[in-house]
């Protein structure tokens, strides 16, 4: 008979405490946090000695609690998106298990009062087995829920106690925990002892407080563990536990308005605080509403991530969170794929966040095996399961924020799921369930999805999805809300048609939003060999399974610098629309319940990029859902292209934002570049030297531009390959880069056909083709010469063939002297923008540096482009450089190395500078799209191989005349 090991066992410990609310008492606790003494090996069968209070541990080195130990020396960090990293053979895990063993000595406080000792396990990974003074007291498993043991009865008073510990990596708890993200280990979260009180202690408390959003009216019942008053000052709230108490008039809680009373719970050994807020969720006709008010989830799925330490946050690291998500218009938050510390839940509350907490729950690699003996749909493991989401929702039942329980992420359907959801809906029947996997929707109250098309979002918001076979499920999912549970994957450059997505949530009540995949960048903060940074992914600490840089797909840099995504998503989001009506601005208020009081309008008028006047607009208070006209101020006469800006901002300090803060913008045309005459063109002039078009010498047998000016010039040529995106690889899409790759786009060759000079142009055929086809680019350039120190460029591009796929991008290459490092340009900016991206960019006059122009993306791949400018400088500092203009606005990428350095590189200290600074000008882009996971790239941004034309002026600029 095979005998499992104590971490394959498949019901909870017996020895843990009851799950219950994580609570702020005023009973004592003594943080067991610190530097605790480790020793690693490589299997869990080892001797248990250790945990005697003799055992010599001076051979052990020192470790810290939180921290996972991968990330201190011991082990590696693997990553796997659904693979398991092991056979699946549940609930048996390999003999090789990488294992932890902990020991910590402490003394309790002088005149620690406790009737009993609670020793609290905030988060192990993956199960635990402890000893104190010798003695063992239980297992854990569950890697991202609390346990608790009552250890009184071991404690020593006036002598050291040892704390011992083994921690494995895998158990039968990993086959739950299959989350797409760093396989890491260790203690990581906090270890307390919690003093509970002889008599009258508040072991749990739960909070039910509803608000009536007809009359204003709350209700409030808070019930414990014992008899006690609950107290509200605010409120004159003076009433026994478990008193049904209805108060005439409160203020609600929402995410746009995190009202929280504080409240005490008092048995006269203990008082619990609480901070209160009054909020009803409920699905009425078909819709989820708070306070009666439709929610529409602006949101962001988040992993708890550090690139120094991994899972285990600190209070920091979730108050940047907030803040971030608050400044970016986010308005909510699924806890993928687990709950989250405790902390980010109560600052959910405080700063206002929508929260879908989600059960430690995902069996996706099971998939791979036709989910045989998928754990969800395995009657052995119903225990393991429903404990999981027994211990979430009673740790967290008393937050506000939450409106949703999910179940889990990505673990099939089966009778486990079930189980949890009718535990869940009898212990707490105040939030309706969601998970996504089970699309008939049997168990839950909402109807999710991941990564649908626009095409399939809209179907859903007209109830014309493909039925189900099963008539009455169909008809019940179809009674209820949509909520997009994953879109829009934000991995690398991207994504795109994030504007698309949400037109259609705010077109449909149907569909109540979504969460964008995801909020973070998984990447660990490695160095090379000679120092330089850069952050690690799948593979790069040796993992023989691995999915690469499929864990860098978030809206931030692991550092938490906002990516081009983040920006684009804060404008998508924006809670005021403001827009042209006539010759004034129509404001739109599209908070759920907030009016715009606390806003302020800008405004700014610029020509060409340079500021001509400002203002603040007097804008009356406009109510949630309504919108009103506003009269734009009389401005004055401008020269040159020119734009009305207005900006709201917060009028006032915000717990998440200072004053100034911009929440929305918009950008009026009020004033159109005039189209300057013709210049008059020079001769064309031919020499030993070569051929000279104004500031241009050429090459007499290529045709190639070889100066301009004073500057050495290498090209122009053709480009039309760029270094692949993550959309573009697709590892879990349609992926074009294959397609690309197949028919040669990565390696064109190069022919001149003619070189042809006449009085005033000089005329240079080519023909770029990928080999082994007949598929062809006529490329044409004509050169004219419009003064000593500008040079005109006409480049007409006719593809020949059936080109059956877009093109990545269709421009002109140069390169320049090195020496030229600042870039100045007017137009879209400050930051990058392709076609279906960017919408966070307004046509402005910018500057950056050839190296701030590169968008530091932990897998290198195209970034960096401008878009619609109509003119840039490429200078050296001072004044020295080149202009480039045209008639219509075109795209602008500067570059320290080709794209073929980029196209190389596996991360971003593999780039070089070359030598030169690569300038492309472009007539278009393919788009970015989704499809790293999910959707590509809608057939408007789509980059057919058509005739194109891109029309430029090339200036050469001395010294002081970078303008």
């Amino acid at each position: 008979m095979t005998v499992s090991a104590w971490y394959e066992a498949l019901s909870p410990c017996p020895a843990a405490r009851p799950a219950r609310a994580w609570c702020d008492s005023d009973a004592e606790t003594l943080s067991l946090d610190g530097l605790w003494r480790f020793r690693f090996a490589g299997r869990a069968d080892g001797p248990t000695d250790f945990a005697a209070t003799e055992f010599d541990d001076a051979a052990w080195t020192d470790l810290p609690v939180p921290a996972h130990w991968q990330l201190h020396g011991h082990g590696a960090p693997a990553y796997t998106n659904t693979r398991y990293p092991f056979p699946l053979d549940p609930p048996r895990v390999p003999d090789e298990n990488p294992t932890g063993d902990y020991r910590r000595v402490f003394d309790l406080p002088t005149g620690w009062a406790a009737g009993r000792t609670l020793l609290r396990l905030g988060g192990v990974d993956s199960a635990a087995r402890i000893w104190l003074n010798g003695t063992e007291v239980g297992q854990t498993t569950g890697s991202r829920l609390v346990t608790e043991f009552d250890v009184t009865d071991l404690l020593r008073s006036g002598a050291p106690n040892v704390l011992a510990i083994r921690v494995v990596q895998w158990s039968a708890g990993s086959y739950l925990e299959d989350q797409d993200m760093w396989w890491l280990s260790g203690i990581f979260r906090g270890v307390d002892l919690v003093a509970r009180p002889a008599e009258d202690a508040l072991d749990d408390v739960t909070v039910r407080a509803g608000y009536d959003h007809r009359t204003g009216a709350g209700t409030l019942r808070v019930t414990a563990s014992a008899p006690a008053r609950v107290r509200v000052p605010e409120l004159g709230v003076d009433a026994a536990a478990g008193e049904f108490v209805t108060l005439q008039h409160v203020e609600p809680w929402s995410a746009e308005s995190p009202r929280l009373y504080d409240a005490t719970v008092s048995s006269g050994t203990e008082t619990v605080r609480l901070r209160v807020g009054f909020r009803t969720v409920a699905i009425t006709d078909g819709l989820l509403t708070v306070n009666g008010q439709p929610l529409l989830f602006n949101g962001v799925n988040r992993h708890e991530f550090h690139p120094d330490r991994g899972r285990a946050l600190t209070e920091e690291d979730m108050l940047a969170d907030v803040l971030l998500m608050k400044q970016h218009n986010i308005n909510a938050v699924r806890t993928s794929h687990y709950p989250p510390h405790p902390r980010f839940l109560e600052l959910c509350d405080e700063y206002g966040l929508w929260v879908v907490d989600e059960c430690d729950l995902e069996t996706h690699g099971f998939w791979l095996a036709e989910w045989r003996g998928n754990p969800a749909d395995d009657a052995r493991w119903e225990q393991l399961c429903v404990d999981r989401m027994r211990r979430m929702v009673e740790r967290d039942k008393n937050h506000p924020s939450i409106v949703l329980w999910s179940l889990g992420n990505e673990s099939g359907s089966g009778r486990n799921l079930a189980a949890m959801a009718r535990w869940t809906r009898e212990h707490d029947p105040s939030r309706p369930l969601l998970y996504e996997r089970d699309w008939s929707c049997r168990d839950v109250d909402v109807y999710s999805r991941m990564y649908l098309t626009v095409a399939d979002v809209e179907a859903i918001g007209r109830a014309a999805e493909a039925p189900l076979a099963d008539a009455a499920l169909d008809a019940r999912r179809r009674a209820m809300p949509f909520i997009h549970a994953e879109y829009a994957h934000a991995m690398g450059n991207g994504p795109g048609n994030l504007r698309e997505y949400q037109d259609l949530y705010e077109k449909y009540p149907r569909l109540q939003g979504g969460f964008v995949w995801e909020w973070i960048d998984h990447g660990l903060r490695a160095s090379t060999a000679d120092g330089q940074e850069f952050y690690a992914y799948g593979g790069d600490f040796g993992e023989i399974e691995h999915d690469g840089n499929f864990v860098a797909d978030g809206l931030l840099f692991p550092d938490r610098t906002p990516s081009p995504g983040l920006l684009d998503l804060k404008k998508v989001f924006e809670p005021v629309r403001m827009s042209a009506d006539g010759d004034g601005l129509r404001v739109a208020n599209h908070y759920g319940v907030r009016d715009l009081a606390h806003l302020e309008f800008r405004w700014l008028l610029e020509a060409d990029g340079q500021e001509v006047a400002r203002g603040v607009l007097d804008v009356p208070d406009v109510t949630a859902g309504a919108s009103v006209r506003v009269t734009l101020p009389l401005l004055p006469q401008t020269r040159g292209e020119a734009f009305v800006t207005v900006r709201a901002v917060l009028a006032a300090d915000e717990p998440w934002a200072k004053a100034g803060q911009e929440v929305a913008w918009s950008q009026l045309a009020v004033a159109a570049d005039p189209i300057p005459p013709a210049p008059a063109r020079l001769r064309v002039h031919s020499s030993a030297d070569g051929i000279q078009v104004g500031p241009g010498l050429f090459d007499a047998r290529d045709g190639r531009l070889r100066h301009l000016g004073g500057f050495a010039v290498a090209g122009p040529t053709l480009q039309v390959w760029r270094a692949p995106t993550d959309n573009d690889r697709a590892p879990h899409g349609e992926a074009l880069e294959p397609v690309w790759r197949s028919l040669g786009l990565d390696h064109l060759r190069h022919r001149v056909d003619a070189v042809e000079v006449a009085d005033e142009a000089l005329v240079v055929r080519t023909r770029v083709a990928p080999v082994g086809t007949d598929l062809a680019l006529l490329a044409t350039y004509t050169w004219t010469a419009l003064g000593d120190d500008r040079l005109g460029l006409a480049v007409a591009v006719e593809p020949v063939g059936p080109w059956a796929c877009p093109l990545p991008m269709l421009g002109v290459l140069f390169g320049l002297p090195d020496t030229l490092t600042g870039v100045e340009w007017f137009g879209r900016g400050p930051g990058e923008s392709y076609p279906d991206t960017g919408l966070a960019n307004r046509v402005g006059r910018f500057y950056r540096t050839v190296t701030d122009l590169q968008t530091p993306y932990v897998f290198p791949q195209e970034n960096g482009r401008r878009a619609a400018v109509r003119w840039a400088t490429v200078t050296d500092g001072q004044g020295a450089g080149v202009r480039v203009s045209g008639p219509a606005p075109f795209g602008l990428t500067v570059r320290p190395w080709r794209t073929e350095a980029l196209d190389r590189a596996a991360h971003p200290t593999d780039l070089r500078p070359d030598g030169h600074t690569w300038l492309t000008l472009d007539a278009g882009h393919h788009g970015i799209g989704s499809a790293s996971c999910g959707p590509g790239v809608l057939p408007a941004y789509l980059l057919p191989a058509a005739p194109a034309r891109l029309d430029l002026e090339l200036h050469v600029l001395g010294q002081g005349d970078a303008g």
